[in-house]
């Protein structure tokens, strides 16, 4: 593939990811225009629940299969590897974007808080995404989300071998990302029942995302990677176990 066209296409995905994780966030948080619960089409209840789990599922099996090494290895007939991680990256903002596009709210509250708490929550909500976003510059960002494998190819070098670190967030919980996901989804001052469906489907993909993520680790990492998972928890910053 072309150089100058792998990195110009690497910019535009990671540029349209960008987008909707800002989208993301004000669709979680309740104040975009078409919302977790508000601004989409009107459905029964039933009718909602169904193509929201059905719209969470396709994000879900998207994001969990093109991520696994088997299908890696199966997509490089057709893609080249240099765009191989932004084409997945745009297939996950174009999953998120249909989810967003076509979310029914459902009525009804689950729980609804005063002050201090609102504001307490509407701080851990904060403080979840802030978590999402540093952690991805702990690891790598940049290859995280493509832009380095065709920056790398753009300057005719190719990227070093994976390397196993745990800073900072990382020496006391495994999966900082995936935490601040859940404190961003459940911290709401208002929970609706929509929102508690998005939440509770989310979480559990989280927790089925964990278990085929720490395979993968192992398998590239061995003992290395199993001695942390021993070591550091895997959700909850506790300190970690030594020996």
């Amino acid at each position: 593939m072309n150089r100058l066209a792998a990195l110009a296409y690497g910019c535009v995905c990671y540029a349209f990811a960008m987008l909707v994780i800002l989208y993301s966030i004000a669709f979680v948080g309740g104040f975009a225009p078409r919302s977790v619960d508000a601004g989409g089409m009107a459905s029964g209840t039933a009718a909602a629940i169904v193509i929201d789990l059905v719209l969470l599922g396709i994000f879900a099996v998207q994001h969990s299969v093109m991520a696994r090494p088997a299908f890696k290895r199966w997509w490089a007939q057709f893609v080249p590897p240099v765009v191989e991680r932004s084409t997945f990256v745009l297939m996950s903002a174009l999953a998120l974007t249909l989810l967003f596009w076509q979310w029914r709210p459902i009525g009804g509250t689950l729980w609804t808080t005063g002050q201090p708490w609102a504001g307490l929550l509407t701080a851990v909500f904060w403080i979840g995404w802030a978590t999402v976003l540093v952690s991805t510059f702990l690891i790598n960002h940049f290859d995280l989300f493509g832009l380095a494998q065709v920056w790398s190819a753009w300057r005719g070098s190719k990227p070093g071998p994976m390397a196993f670190r745990t800073p900072f967030f990382y020496k006391v919980v495994r999966h900082p990302i995936y935490l601040g996901f859940l404190l961003a989804f459940w911290a709401a001052p208002v929970m609706s029942w929509g929102h508690a469906l998005f939440a509770a489907a989310a979480s559990g993909y989280i927790l089925v995302g964990i278990w085929l993520e720490e395979r993968d680790l192992v398998e590239v990492f061995g003992d290395a990677y199993r001695d942390y998972r021993r070591r550091v928890s895997m959700l909850i910053p506790l300190p970690p176990r030594r020996g």
